[in-house]
């Protein structure tokens, strides 16, 4: 099953938040990209951040936000060695 335009959608967001400080969060202006907008309020809706605008991840969200990083980082392309 592939991804849906709104899990990647999500996925962008939870690549965003830096797990190295749990004092770091983020907030998403109502100016911003309608899908960005939705897809914050979706991962509140999931129990995923702390607030409708952003905020902090919650325990499920870092959790989350953990594996969509490393994903990211194993489907980066490869270095050709030399």
């Amino acid at each position: 099953m592939p991804y849906s335009p709104e899990q990647i959608q999500e996925l962008d967001i939870l690549i965003r938040y830096n797990l190295e400080s749990s004092q770091q969060g983020i907030k998403v202006h109502g100016s911003a990209n309608p899908d960005t907008i939705e897809a914050v309020k979706r991962l509140h809706e999931k129990g995923m951040l702390t607030a409708m605008d952003g905020g902090y991840l919650t325990d499920l969200g870092r959790t989350a936000a953990e594996h969509a990083q490393t994903l990211l980082l194993m489907l980066a392309p490869c270095s050709e060695a030399s």
